[in-house]
Protein backbone atom coordinates (compact mmCIF):
# COMPACT_ATOMS: atom_id res chain seq x y z
CA UNK A 1 0.00 0.00 0.00
CA UNK A 2 1.50 3.23 -1.44
CA UNK A 3 1.63 6.06 1.70
CA UNK A 4 0.79 10.11 0.67
CA UNK A 5 4.60 10.77 1.03
CA UNK A 6 7.67 9.58 3.09
CA UNK A 7 6.81 10.02 6.71
CA UNK A 8 10.41 8.81 7.31
CA UNK A 9 14.05 11.11 6.57
CA UNK A 10 17.06 8.87 6.62
CA UNK A 11 20.22 8.88 5.18
CA UNK A 12 23.00 6.38 3.96
CA UNK A 13 25.20 5.07 6.77
CA UNK A 14 27.98 2.22 6.96
CA UNK A 15 25.77 -0.95 6.63
CA UNK A 16 22.43 0.74 5.67
CA UNK A 17 20.31 3.32 6.66
CA UNK A 18 20.05 6.06 9.64
CA UNK A 19 16.95 7.77 10.55
CA UNK A 20 16.98 10.57 13.27
CA UNK A 21 15.35 10.18 16.26
CA UNK A 22 13.79 13.85 15.12
CA UNK A 23 13.17 12.45 11.63
CA UNK A 24 10.68 9.61 13.08
CA UNK A 25 13.34 6.94 14.51
CA UNK A 26 11.54 6.78 17.69
CA UNK A 27 8.55 5.65 15.66
CA UNK A 28 10.19 3.65 13.93
CA UNK A 29 11.66 1.68 16.41
CA UNK A 30 8.12 1.05 18.35
CA UNK A 31 7.07 -0.49 15.42
CA UNK A 32 10.06 -3.28 15.39
CA UNK A 33 12.49 -1.11 12.68
CA UNK A 34 15.98 -1.19 13.02
CA UNK A 35 18.36 -0.82 15.62
CA UNK A 36 18.81 2.21 18.55
CA UNK A 37 22.34 3.74 17.54
CA UNK A 38 22.87 6.89 19.63
CA UNK A 39 19.72 9.69 18.55
CA UNK A 40 19.22 7.24 15.42
CA UNK A 41 17.65 4.59 14.32
CA UNK A 42 19.67 1.97 12.05
CA UNK A 43 17.57 0.25 9.21
CA UNK A 44 19.24 -2.92 7.49
CA UNK A 45 18.83 -2.82 3.96
CA UNK A 46 16.11 -4.69 3.69
CA UNK A 47 14.58 -2.95 6.10
CA UNK A 48 15.16 0.59 4.52
CA UNK A 49 13.85 -1.54 1.24
CA UNK A 50 10.91 -2.32 2.52
CA UNK A 51 9.97 1.01 3.83
CA UNK A 52 11.52 2.78 0.32
CA UNK A 53 8.94 -0.11 -1.88
CA UNK A 54 5.79 1.34 0.27
CA UNK A 55 6.27 4.99 -0.10
CA UNK A 56 7.09 6.10 3.45
CA UNK A 57 10.82 6.46 3.83
CA UNK A 58 12.85 9.23 1.74
CA UNK A 59 16.36 8.36 1.67
CA UNK A 60 19.73 10.47 0.83
CA UNK A 61 23.31 10.09 0.04
CA UNK A 62 24.09 13.68 0.81
CA UNK A 63 21.67 16.21 -0.78
CA UNK A 64 20.62 13.77 -3.31
CA UNK A 65 17.63 11.58 -3.10
CA UNK A 66 18.67 7.40 -3.42
CA UNK A 67 15.94 5.50 -5.21
CA UNK A 68 14.51 1.93 -4.73
CA UNK A 69 16.75 0.80 -7.72
CA UNK A 70 19.83 2.48 -6.32
CA UNK A 71 19.38 1.18 -2.66
CA UNK A 72 18.79 -2.39 -4.56
CA UNK A 73 22.15 -1.96 -5.98
CA UNK A 74 24.02 -1.01 -2.67
CA UNK A 75 22.55 -3.34 -0.48
CA UNK A 76 23.36 -6.17 -3.45
CA UNK A 77 26.65 -5.07 -2.98
CA UNK A 78 27.19 -5.57 0.24
CA UNK A 79 25.39 -8.88 0.36
CA UNK A 80 24.55 -11.19 -2.77
CA UNK A 81 21.25 -12.29 -0.57
CA UNK A 82 19.35 -8.66 -0.60
CA UNK A 83 17.04 -9.18 -3.08
CA UNK A 84 15.99 -12.53 -1.45
CA UNK A 85 15.77 -11.29 1.99
CA UNK A 86 13.65 -8.15 0.48
CA UNK A 87 11.63 -10.21 -0.80
CA UNK A 88 11.04 -12.54 2.42
CA UNK A 89 10.83 -9.71 4.62
CA UNK A 90 8.84 -7.48 2.60
CA UNK A 91 6.21 -10.80 2.05
CA UNK A 92 6.49 -11.46 6.24
CA UNK A 93 5.66 -7.57 6.83
CA UNK A 94 2.30 -7.33 4.40
CA UNK A 95 1.17 -10.29 6.17
CA UNK A 96 1.11 -8.03 9.31
CA UNK A 97 4.02 -9.74 11.25
CA UNK A 98 6.72 -7.72 12.97
CA UNK A 99 10.31 -8.52 11.65
CA UNK A 100 13.55 -8.68 12.83
CA UNK A 101 17.30 -9.79 11.76
CA UNK A 102 17.74 -13.28 12.86
CA UNK A 103 20.38 -14.15 15.72
CA UNK A 104 21.94 -17.48 14.91
CA UNK A 105 21.52 -21.00 13.16
CA UNK A 106 21.75 -19.04 9.30
CA UNK A 107 18.24 -17.31 9.78
CA UNK A 108 17.20 -14.66 7.99
CA UNK A 109 14.59 -13.36 10.51
CA UNK A 110 12.89 -13.73 14.05
CA UNK A 111 9.21 -13.17 13.25
CA UNK A 112 6.92 -12.16 15.75
CA UNK A 113 3.27 -12.97 16.22
CA UNK A 114 0.60 -10.22 15.58
CA UNK A 115 0.28 -8.01 18.78
CA UNK A 116 3.34 -10.14 20.24
CA UNK A 117 6.13 -7.81 19.61
CA UNK A 118 7.58 -6.04 22.92
CA UNK A 119 5.50 -8.43 24.74
CA UNK A 120 6.66 -11.87 24.21
CA UNK A 121 9.28 -13.30 22.23
CA UNK A 122 9.39 -14.25 18.48
CA UNK A 123 7.66 -17.48 17.64
CA UNK A 124 8.86 -18.24 14.56
CA UNK A 125 12.92 -18.32 13.04
CA UNK A 126 13.04 -18.20 8.82
CA UNK A 127 15.60 -18.86 7.29
CA UNK A 128 14.85 -18.30 3.35
CA UNK A 129 16.41 -19.99 0.17
CA UNK A 130 15.87 -19.55 -3.48
CA UNK A 131 14.23 -22.24 -5.52
CA UNK A 132 16.80 -24.72 -6.41
CA UNK A 133 19.41 -23.32 -3.93
CA UNK A 134 20.40 -26.88 -1.93
CA UNK A 135 20.98 -27.47 2.16
CA UNK A 136 22.08 -30.43 3.27
CA UNK A 137 19.51 -32.32 5.63
CA UNK A 138 22.56 -33.02 8.00
CA UNK A 139 22.81 -29.15 8.30
CA UNK A 140 19.24 -28.45 8.27
CA UNK A 141 18.35 -30.98 11.00
CA UNK A 142 21.33 -29.37 13.26
CA UNK A 143 19.90 -25.98 12.77
CA UNK A 144 16.04 -27.02 12.79
CA UNK A 145 16.61 -29.02 16.85
CA UNK A 146 18.30 -25.73 17.91
CA UNK A 147 15.77 -23.88 17.47
CA UNK A 148 13.28 -26.37 18.74
CA UNK A 149 15.26 -26.88 21.36
CA UNK A 150 14.61 -22.86 22.26
CA UNK A 151 11.36 -22.97 21.88
CA UNK A 152 10.79 -21.35 18.46
CA UNK A 153 9.23 -22.73 15.38
CA UNK A 154 11.51 -23.12 12.56
CA UNK A 155 10.23 -21.96 8.81
CA UNK A 156 12.12 -22.19 5.55
CA UNK A 157 10.89 -19.69 3.25
CA UNK A 158 11.17 -20.61 -0.16
CA UNK A 159 11.20 -17.82 -2.71
CA UNK A 160 10.15 -19.39 -6.59
CA UNK A 161 11.15 -17.60 -9.81
CA UNK A 162 8.21 -15.21 -9.78
CA UNK A 163 10.11 -13.61 -6.30
CA UNK A 164 6.63 -15.59 -4.54
CA UNK A 165 7.62 -16.48 -1.10
CA UNK A 166 6.33 -20.18 0.22
CA UNK A 167 6.82 -21.06 3.70
CA UNK A 168 6.90 -24.43 5.05
CA UNK A 169 7.35 -25.53 8.79
CA UNK A 170 9.69 -27.62 9.47
CA UNK A 171 10.48 -30.16 12.59
CA UNK A 172 13.18 -32.50 13.72
CA UNK A 173 10.89 -35.66 13.30
CA UNK A 174 10.97 -34.68 9.72
CA UNK A 175 14.58 -35.92 9.18
CA UNK A 176 15.74 -38.61 11.84
CA UNK A 177 16.68 -40.57 8.96
CA UNK A 178 18.79 -38.27 7.69
CA UNK A 179 21.44 -37.74 10.37
CA UNK A 180 23.58 -40.81 9.24
CA UNK A 181 23.46 -39.18 6.26
CA UNK A 182 25.42 -35.82 6.62
CA UNK A 183 25.50 -35.38 2.93
CA UNK A 184 21.45 -35.64 1.90
CA UNK A 185 20.61 -32.09 0.64
CA UNK A 186 17.30 -31.24 0.75
CA UNK A 187 15.41 -31.74 -2.39
CA UNK A 188 11.39 -33.00 -3.19
CA UNK A 189 8.97 -33.86 -1.12
CA UNK A 190 8.72 -31.05 1.80
CA UNK A 191 7.31 -30.07 4.90
CA UNK A 192 3.68 -28.35 5.77
CA UNK A 193 3.27 -25.74 2.75
CA UNK A 194 1.67 -22.15 4.18
CA UNK A 195 1.61 -22.10 7.78
CA UNK A 196 1.99 -17.96 7.62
Amino acid sequence: MEEAGPRFSGAISGHGVSVADADGGAELRGDGYGEESGGFQALAAHEALYLVHRGALEVRRGRRAVGFEELMRSARRRDARALERFLVYRDLRARGYTVRNGFGFGTDFCVYDRGDYGKKGARYLVFGFSDGERETAGALQEKVSEMVRMGKEPIVAVIDGRGEVIYYKVSPSAFPENRAREGASLKGDGPRRGVL
